[in-house]
């Protein structure tokens, strides 16, 4: 996704004539999205450690539908509500009939290798390396399970490189707006969520070049990697990167009717992730009152992290900023940006996160609460 700013410049005034040109056309009070959960029925996706990428997905895809359906001026359609199977020349036709203004699919990745991780999304366009290759073969595979799929698909054989260079763009001028909304996808999974990007990607996938409109192909994470499985497997994981999904729909739907944005407009996540309870000994014991209403105010509705400090400058959350600190988080507020360091619902667990932070050269370190929508310092 490390587009560089000259690039990120060009798709920006190229979506923005494109926007003018669908204006000179006329555009309806409803923003309509069709959202796609890939795979279902008798194609499971893929699916490693009793992780199912057809039901993650359909999970994931319904929670990005209900967030958005409570928002003002969308029509939300899916391709699939149910475990059924759709096929894929059909998924696009359906966006394509009603004429939609955006198309959304939503997946889950994996590898042989159980080490990979991290979100990606894809746009169409020709295919850039070999590990893209097999990600375009996988997503288009499902070709094969359907009955007379050479006529259907005019002699199209996923397994043929030859045939997917030889898919081409319907339309142009759509990719710059997919490329738009695939960047803030990712920026917004890694900036609010934490979660590792691969980054946005050119690949012919057969259900992005048949759609019409603008359209991009999420892939969650890595269901083969056991940790990153896990995430997307939960109720509050999939919370989460809906969530994300959705703010990046809205704020390109803004984009698209010239609306004016808001502070209001980064919708928080309404369920946080929380993995299952690790018992640890030294944990179970709690040292003082004042430790114990601590927690019992944040059990269940706040989080701790740790403050390492504020800048007025965007700093990439992956630079040598972090001296070697992983799970960076950052947020901005009256024009600073805030950095943090990891998280945790336990509060010994964050005093550790502090004083490591402490040890790698961040005297000021300092543990906040993020609960009910507000941000403050543990005193």
């Amino acid at each position: 996704m490390r587009f560089s700013n000259y690039i990120k410049s060009c798709f920006t005034i190229l979506f923005v004539f494109s926007i003018l040109n669908v204006f000179g056309q006329g555009a309806s009070n409803k923003f309509v999205l069709v959202l796609d959960a890939g795979h279902g029925g008798k194609d499971p996706g893929n699916s490693y450690h009793g992780y199912v990428e057809k039901d993650i997905a359909l999970k994931t895809t319904l929670k990005v539908g209900k967030f958005l359906e409570r928002e003002e001026g969308f029509q939300v359609t899916y391709t699939r509500k149910t475990d059924e199977f759709i096929e894929l020349v059909n998924r696009p036709k359906i966006a394509n009939k009603i004429n939609a203004d955006l198309f959304v699919s939503i997946h889950c990745n994996s590898v042989k290798n159980f080490e990979p991780e991290g979100t990606e999304t894809f746009v169409m366009g020709l295919s850039r390396t070999n590990m893209n290759m097999e990600v375009a073969k996988s997503e288009n595979s499902v070709i094969l399970l359907e009955e007379n799929y050479k006529q259907t698909y005019k002699g199209f054989d996923p397994n043929k490189p030859e045939n997917l260079i030889g898919l081409k763009i319907m339309q142009e001028e759509n990719l710059y707006s997919s490329i738009n909304l695939a960047t803030t996808i990712q920026e917004n999974f890694t900036n609010k969520l934490s979660r590792k990007t691969r980054g946005v990607k050119q690949q012919p996938l057969w259900v992005l070049d048949a759609a019409k409109m603008p359209g991009v192909l999420i892939e969650l994470g890595f269901l083969s990697n056991k940790e990153e499985g896990e995430y997307l497997n939960s109720d509050e994981g999939q919370t989460e990167m809906a969530r994300q999904i959705a703010n990046s729909i809205i704020h390109y739907k803004k984009m698209y009717f010239n609306e004016p944005e808001s502070v209001n407009d980064s919708r928080v996540v309404e369920k946080p992730y929380r993995p299952e309870p690790k018992v640890v000994v030294e944990d179970t014991v709690v040292k003082s009152n004042d430790t114990i209403a601590a927690a019992e105010v944040i059990e269940g509705q706040g989080i701790y992290k740790v403050q390492l400090f504020a800048s007025s400058k965007k700093k990439d959350i992956y630079s040598k900023d972090f001296k070697g600190l992983n799970n960076i988080s950052v947020t901005f507020e009256n024009n600073l940006y805030r950095y943090y360091y990891g998280k945790s619902y336990d509060l010994n667990i964050a005093k550790r996160l502090n004083s490591e932070a402490k040890s790698h050269g961040f005297p000021d370190a300092f543990i906040v609460v993020f609960a009910d929508g507000k941000v403050s310092a543990l005193k």
